[in-house]
């Protein structure tokens, strides 16, 4: 929210769980709903003498999110050990990197009412997560030490961002690259994801940082702009009222839309940040680099511009489509399979998306192939089945997983194209209804649907309805 005394502005820190088989510095798996502290070991609980050894497969998906942020990659890069005292960090410490990150200088795309605007990523680097707490009210706080030591990378923005609706569409973004990449589900409501937004006030046209307020505890976007909005109005108030921004760390409580104070803001010398003395410094080549680099597939926006240019579809549709890799995957072999990219396009926004959220599956193991469903579109436009049979048919598909055509001659769906066939039964409906056919010869041309629909009852649906329609103006015309 900007407005004519002050600009707003944003940087996102966002911890993104990677999908690999161990932990960071040890074997243990990283299963989320497993029964609490059964996924633990000395490493990750950082008992006296265990040592830790660091998982390649992370710096791999690291190097990957770096290269697809465009960052440069370093050639050495260091652990660092940041201390605090927490209940949910037996180690009393977090293995991260501070001064010596892994990748640096990135950008994401986002789409704004001014068109496409960059936000620049300041760094992303490694570090392993903490416990999990749980506060039971009136009892007991209890902790899962599960989650101490799983993979995390941290993508830090620049200050780049200006509204809640911009955070949203960065947030949006990152999202939709890890996945595409396949090295973290972004699930914010488990928590893979997580963001915290740090915010602050300026006088227009200053260049200056005004003094920034974190918000952590953000668990969907809606909870994200919200959150913003909150805070930037806060701040305006205290500003116009003459007071100053104390920097803190909020907490945002979505049941009551407020956020609430949780700690003084720490700054990087409160954590006592030195090089983790049991880790080696960690060393990238440009082979390792050149190999990563091969693994990334054709991301988001390229695939939404490729889609524009290729099958003809608005910025709308790509999007959708776009928005995740398998839907996306799925409409491609639509559109090759029935050469109409815009008819496949509506199916899968339609009809795919809306069964997909009824079923509440994911499109990985949704019951229709999309083989069968050019298959089901090849037979409403071939004039086989009409388009509300087509609905009837991609229903029992659902059900069935069964190929279009033996539903289609199950359900005795199949069109009525033969002229003769629908000129005696047209004849026998004017018959039938002599007055409503005097009417449409002396003017009443929206009679016409009256007696298409007259067809399509008699033959229960299966007339084709263009092919009706013209003998029943050639037939009422005479």
């Amino acid at each position: 929210m900007n407005n004519s005394s002050y600009e707003t502005v944003i940087g996102l820190e966002v911890h993104a769980q990677l999908l690999t088989e161990t932990k960071i510095f040890c074997s243990c798996k990283p299963e989320y709903g497993a029964d609490p502290n059964t996924r633990i070991c000395p490493v990750c609980m950082g008992l006296p003498g265990a040592l830790p050894v660091l998982n390649r497969e992370s710096v791999t998906m690291a190097i990957m999110m770096g290269l697809a942020l465009r960052c440069d990659i370093a050639a050495v890069s260091e652990f660092s050990r940041k201390n605090y005292f927490y209940p949910d960090c037996p180690k009393n410490y977090q293995i991260s990197m501070y001064d010596k990150p892994l990748c640096k200088n990135g950008f994401v795309e986002i789409e704004t009412d001014n068109g496409p605007r960059n936000i620049r990523i300041e760094r992303i680097h490694l570090e392993d997560d903490a416990g999990k707490m749980s506060h039971e009210t009136g009892k007991d706080s209890l902790v899962d030490f599960n989650r101490c030591g799983v993979p995390l990378i941290e993508i830090v923005s620049r200050p780049d961002i200006r509204t809640g609706l911009e955070a949203v569409k960065y947030l949006v973004r990152v999202q939709q690259i890890l996945r595409y990449l396949g090295i973290c589900d972004g699930n914010l409501e488990e928590g893979s994801m997580r963001c915290d937004v740090n915010i602050s006030l300026r006088p227009a046209g200053s260049t200056e940082l005004g003094t920034k307020t974190e918000i952590k505890n953000l668990n969907s976007f809606k909870a994200i702009e919200k959150g913003v909005e909150f805070e930037v109005e806060r701040q305006r108030r205290v500003l116009e009222e003459g007071g100053s921004i104390e920097q803190v760390t909020n907490l945002w409580d979505a049941d009551s839309g407020r956020l609430v104070m949780m700690r003084s803001k720490e700054e990087a010398n409160d954590y006592r940040y030195f090089p983790e003395p049991d880790l080696l410094p960690l060393e990238v080549d440009g082979e390792w680099i050149d190999g990563v680099r091969d693994m990334i597939p054709e991301l988001p926006l390229e695939k939404e511009r490729r889609f524009r240019e290729e099958y003809m579809l608005s910025n709308y549709d790509s999007g959708v489509l776009c928005a995740e890799k398998g839907i996306a995957d799925y409409f491609e072999i639509v559109a090759e399979s029935t050469g109409l990219a815009k008819k496949s396009a509506n199916w899968v926004m339609r009809e795919i998306m809306r069964a997909l959220k009824n079923l509440g599956c994911a499109i990985e193991t949704f019951p229709v192939e999309p083989e069968k469903l050019a298959g089901l579109i090849a037979l409403v436009e071939d004039g086989i089945i009409s388009g509300s049979a087509g609905q009837d048919v991609f229903a029992e598909m659902i059900k069935s997983g069964a190929d279009p055509k033996e539903v289609v001659k199950k359900l005795g769906l199949e069109q009525i194209s033969d002229s003769s066939e629908l000129e005696n039964m047209v004849d026998s409906i004017i018959a039938a209804h002599p007055e409503e056919g005097e009417r449409y010869r002396e003017g009443k041309k929206k009679l016409l649907g009256f007696f298409v629909g007259q067809v399509m009852r008699e033959s229960r649906g299966k007339a084709n309805p263009e092919l009706a329609r013209n003998i029943l103006i050639k037939k009422l015309g005479s």
